[in-house]
């Protein structure tokens, strides 16, 4: 299916600075020339990984993931980043790789990133593949869409979604694979055993809460399930 590269909202100006709570050091950068002192120039190979559209073997790519984390940014600038995962390729690529589209599937309802698109219409996307230590980078200008032309992109995969978020590319970046490499992400053989109840346990450290792991773990599995089942086509 063709899909035109769609008309995007204007962006509102630049988000309002706050000053931090922890005071300065003399050791803080504070200065762009600072920083660039730390580091030495990037080479030419990776000032050249960065385009401003997505086709060929980057559409591959995106065509092969079922998994990304999406970045948004409010009106005052405090960030946000979400996991997003669904069938391979649900990052789908639209007007000549000038665009891409990401189905709102089931989460928490509290609506963070979407609220984000709302008041800040700029959005990243780093996109995943599992076994492959390289990553793709899209940032662009979102918007958040009922097109029915868009929702029904993920007809043969997925129950329609509510709503899809369109990212106009400005920039695809391919990330190289060191970060993955010295985090292991992929090697089973350094993940850490988890029982399941130590995300209970992280909960109540946040909420300052006192569940019982071994009664709400269970729970929280039969809603797992129940939204995941939601999502399947019937």
């Amino acid at each position: 299916m063709t899909v035109g590269l769609p008309s995007l909202v204007s962006a509102p100006p630049g988000p309002q600075t706050t000053a931090m709570t922890t005071p300065l050091s003399e050791h803080d950068i504070t200065s762009l020339d600072q920083l660039r002192q730390l580091y030495r120039e990037p080479v030419e190979l990776a000032k050249l990984k960065k385009g401003p559209v997505i086709e060929g073997g980057a559409a591959e790519f995106v065509a092969r993931s079922p998994f990304c984390c999406l970045a948004t940014a409010g009106a005052d600038g405090t960030c946000d980043v979400s996991p997003r995962g669904g069938p391979a390729g649900q990052v789908k690529v639209l007007a000549e790789g000038r665009a891409v589209a990401l189905p709102d599937l089931s989460g928490n309802n509290l609506l963070d990133s979407l609220t984000n698109i709302v008041v800040n219409p700029w959005a990243g996307l780093l996109v995943m593949v599992p076994g492959s230590d390289e990553t793709m980078r899209i940032d662009g200008r979102a918007k958040l869409t009922t097109d029915p032309e868009i929702l029904n992109l993920w007809s043969d995969e997925v129950r329609t979604p509510k709503l899809a978020m369109v990212i106009e590319v400005d920039s695809a970046f391919l990330h190289c694979a060191k970060a993955f490499r010295r985090g292991g992400v992929w090697k089973p053989e350094t993940w850490s055993v988890d029982d399941g109840k130590s995300t209970i346990r992280m909960f109540n450290a946040l909420a300052g809460t006192d569940f019982d792991p071994d009664a709400l773990r269970p729970e929280l599995e039969k809603s797992y399930a129940a939204d995941l089942a939601g999502e399947q086509i019937t």
